[in-house]
């Protein structure tokens, strides 16, 4: 069945914010990302988990990034991770990566992260043995687009983010494809290996593991540049941390990551936009949602 996403329906869907609640309550984020030379993405996901709403949110970068990346994120915990000689995760970063998930309530894998060979295997053995739920962007899905069936045989529940290169790179088919059946190739994959698939473009395709779909109604053009999809992934991470199922999750996150689209292109153009004015625009969004 599918459902055009309207203010009403993802209102209904927002996790409640109880007026003696603390921290704890809203859960807690493990963000891994960043590469040299692509440290923004680890600060952009960090960032929208907490505007998101998550109570606590723990970065695990390559080691030597964490002295350029710390000053930017006060808010932040820090977890510095074994990496190659070219700043990526290495595959020694896999055991202390899996002990650091264990008492999170969601994990986000990919913005930034490098497709070097060592960081591949660390993605993949991340996804095989990870029991917290997870969502998968940027570099994590190429790290797995060699064997994307790997999903469907994860232990945690995944949420995966890709763009149209990203999908056919996924389903082994071309761009052209991806375009001319969004909606057909978004709920396949999904059925297939048992994920929620969050295709993203014009009218974002959310699907579920049942062929269940909603059509996004919200964003513009002017998030057509880098950084906004590690904003997105922050997002839906941050959400499922409060305890959102991953359907519900993607279906806020998308919803919300576009109305804050909408409301930076008001203030500063469709074409002047950048990802920082669309994170900066997020608590507006939540504003609108909430009937303030």
């Amino acid at each position: 069945m599918s459902i055009r996403l309207s203010h009403e329906i993802v209102r209904a869907l927002l996790p409640p914010r109880t007026i003696d609640a603390h921290k704890g309550a809203f859960g807690h984020v493990l963000v891994l990302a960043g590469s040299r030379g692509f440290t923004g993405a680890a600060k952009l996901a960090t960032e929208a988990a907490y505007r998101a709403g998550a109570g606590l949110v723990t970065v695990g970068l390559p080691q030597p990034l964490v002295p350029i990346v710390a000053p930017a994120l006060i808010e932040a915990m820090w977890l510095a991770l074994p990496a190659t000689k070219n700043d990526s995760f290495s595959v020694d970063a896999i055991a202390p990566a899996l002990a650091a998930s264990i008492n999170k309530q969601a994990v986000v894998l990919g913005p930034g992260i490098s497709t070097h060979d060592d960081t591949r295997r660390f993605v993949i053995d991340f996804l095989k043995l990870n029991k917290t739920p997870l969502v998968i962007d940027a570099d994590g899905l190429n790290a797995i687009s060699i064997n994307s069936g790997v999903i469907s045989s994860a232990l945690a529940p995944v949420v995966v983010t890709p763009h149209p290169g990203e999908m056919a790179r996924l389903a082994g088919i071309s761009i052209d494809h991806v375009q001319r059946d969004r909606v057909g190739v978004a709920t396949q994959f999904a059925t297939r290996q048992k994920c929620v698939v969050v295709l993203k473009g014009h009218e974002t395709i959310i699907a579920n593991t049942t062929g269940e779909y909603c059509v996004n109604t919200t964003g513009n053009a002017g998030m057509a540049t880098g950084g906004t999809g590690d904003v997105l992934a922050g997002v839906i991470g941050g959400l499922i941390a409060q305890g959102t199922s991953l359907w519900d999750a993607a279906r806020i996150g998308v919803y919300a990551h576009g109305l804050a689209g909408d409301i930076a292109a008001r203030a500063y153009t469709q074409r002047g936009t950048i990802a920082r004015d669309v994170l900066a625009a997020l608590p507006y969004a939540w504003l609108e949602l909430e009937g303030h």
